[in-house]
């Protein structure tokens, strides 16, 4: 029999056939002492090794008294097959309060930690919450068997554990919750595949940490972002992304409370409308029902129509479609738009402090209900948090075509901003005036779309107006046209074939009231308020021009 370890040149119990013929072995001579001694510690050798492959065998194969404590859930329990009335605990509320208490949890299995055969740790997460729990071999509660499969478990699988909650003497740095969960039973709900496509860790680190591991020598792995979005459904449970779409549901929930506070009526218009709602070309068309349609690039017409149907105050969020070849940081093929439409008595102004009084008590809903979100997005992707004035700066577009060419930007006065002058005049504007969040107004009237009323003082201009954060547009709002005959005069101007829109001018003959209104894209709100490089970060499964799935 051969020693466990083959490399240590103990004797064994068959010599060489040589030296059984009577042959001289060649090699270094010994006593007979030492000779009793090296057999001596060979057989010691094998007892060991016996004596762990008995164990063994024992903990797999002999009958575990505490076998009902741990394993994986059977199919017919996952089948909604009884209410059993259990009440189950969030790791989000496992606090000291709880010490000595019994708690139910079901959650993801981020890390196991194995030390020894006697004691593991588990550190398990639910909403962006994690919980440190530990396995200990004692009498009556947990067995070898249990922590055996314990380790067996792969991360992202989902457990039920059941526990008593301790408090450590030191702090725990690996999880949110600074209690202990003592496991008493543990079961696996839905085992993940072994290998995943995205390691947690690794998609949950900063480019901070990237580069400074670099500068030392080391090589982090680093996620890049088709990979990412390829398998968004693993990417969206990392920290960051938990607090990124989180932000995002507190907007659209800001959003619609501050404008149901001030009147407005939420509603619901089609996606599929017969004739393009901004004109151009980047629209998506397809045959509804034999005949021409496309989907609605903004829900412009039919809130429009709305005012006209006395609604007086609309707003919706909802998606909206534009066929644009672009593959910028910020343009999206599908997106989610927040729109608003209202009445005017007087000035398009009245639509400018709609919007300065909601965005500015968006903005101090997000810092104040999303402090934990925000960190956790801070801590991937490092920003500072947005400054903004009480009372909304507003200038002319004339005055920051004016600020760019001070500052040696050549602009056309009857032309659109960039991407680049726009930053620039982003950087100008808080230089000046110590705020990232402005708008500018009246706009020429060449580059808005054909419903926008022009300037009554110079028609080259128009009353309209856009919305800036860290020097990118967010917003695009305007006075509407609601006269039939000018409004169709400036769809023909813009290229559009009236009779695609004909139903909309029509809603304009029997009486429109002042109006104007503004639409807002909800991932790029939060892409700027994050400070973040690219808006497919802020959509749950972003549409471009090349991606069409998952």
């Amino acid at each position: 029999m051969a020693s466990p370890d083959s490399s240590n040149p103990l004797p064994t119990n068959e010599q060489p056939k040589e030296e059984e013929e009577g042959q001289e072995s060649v090699g270094v001579k010994v006593s007979k002492k030492e000779a009793n001694k090296l057999e001596r510690q060979r057989r010691r050798q094998e007892a060991a090794a016996a004596a762990a492959r008995l164990s063994a065998v024992s903990i797999d194969n002999a009958p575990d008294p505490l076998a009902a404590n741990y394993g994986d859930i059977p199919l017919d329990e996952r089948m909604s097959k009884s209410v059993t009335g259990r009440k189950w605990t969030y790791i989000s509320d496992l606090t000291a309060e709880l010490k000595g208490k019994e708690v139910l949890i079901r959650a993801r299995v981020q890390a196991i930690r194995e030390v020894g055969k006697k004691i593991a740790f588990i550190v398990l997460r639910k909403c962006g919450f994690t919980v440190q729990c530990v396995l200990t071999v004692a009498p009556d509660l947990v067995s070898p068997q249990m922590v055996k499969y314990a380790t067996s478990l792969s991360k992202e699988s989902i457990v039920d554990v059941l526990g008593v909650v301790s408090i450590p003497n030191v702090e725990i740095k690996g999880a949110t919750q600074q209690v202990e969960v003592q496991i008493r039973k543990l079961h696996c709900l839905d085992r993940a595949a072994p290998t995943l496509p995205i390691n947690i860790e690794d998609a949950s680190r900063s480019e901070a940490d990237i580069e400074k591991a670099a500068q030392e020598g080391k090589q982090l792995p680093r996620v890049n972002q088709d990979t990412r979005l390829n398998h968004r459904y693993i990417d969206t449970r990392t920290d960051a992304n938990q607090g990124i779409f989180r932000v995002q549901s507190e907007v659209g929930n800001a959003f619609r409370d501050f404008l149901l506070s001030e009147g407005f009526c939420e509603i619901h218009t089609p996606k599929s409308i017969k004739g393009s709602s901004e004109g151009g070309a980047a629209v998506f068309r397809f045959l509804y029902k034999g005949q021409e349609a496309c989907l609605a690039q903004s829900p412009q017409l039919h809130k429009q129509m709305a005012i006209c149907g006395d609604f007086n105050r609309v707003f919706e969020i909802g998606p909206v479609y534009r066929a644009e070849d672009s593959f910028t940081h910020r343009h999206l093929c599908e997106f989610i738009g927040l729109d608003v439409e209202m009445e005017i008595n007087e000035h398009y102004f009245e639509v400018m402090d709609i919007v300065d009084r909601l965005f500015v008590s968006l903005f101090d809903r997000l810092n104040k209900n999303c402090k934990k979100e925000l960190d956790a997005i801070g801590r991937q992707y490092p920003f500072e948090p947005l400054k903004y004035s009480r009372k909304t700066l507003r200038l002319t577009f004339e005055e920051g075509v004016q600020m760019l060419k001070e500052a040696g930007v050549d602009i056309d006065p009857f032309g659109d901003l960039n991407t680049e002058s726009e930053r620039k005049l982003g950087q100008l504007v808080f230089e000046k005036y110590g705020t990232e969040f402005y708008i500018l107004h009246r706009y020429p009237l060449a580059v808005r779309p054909f419903y926008t009323m022009p300037c009554y003082d110079n028609p080259a201009y128009s009353n309209s107006f856009d919305v800036f954060i860290r020097g990118e547009e967010i917003i695009s709002g305007a006075q509407r046209i609601h006269m039939p005959e000018m409004l169709a005069k400036r769809a023909e101007e813009c290229g559009i074939d009236v009779k695609t829109i004909s139903t909309y001018i029509d809603s304009f003959r029997y009486g429109a009231p002042l109006h104007g209104g503004f639409g807002v894209g909800l991932e790029r709100v939060v892409m700027l308020f994050c400070a973040l490089n690219n808006i497919r970060k802020t959509s749950l499964f972003p549409r471009d021009p090349q991606r069409i799935a998952p």
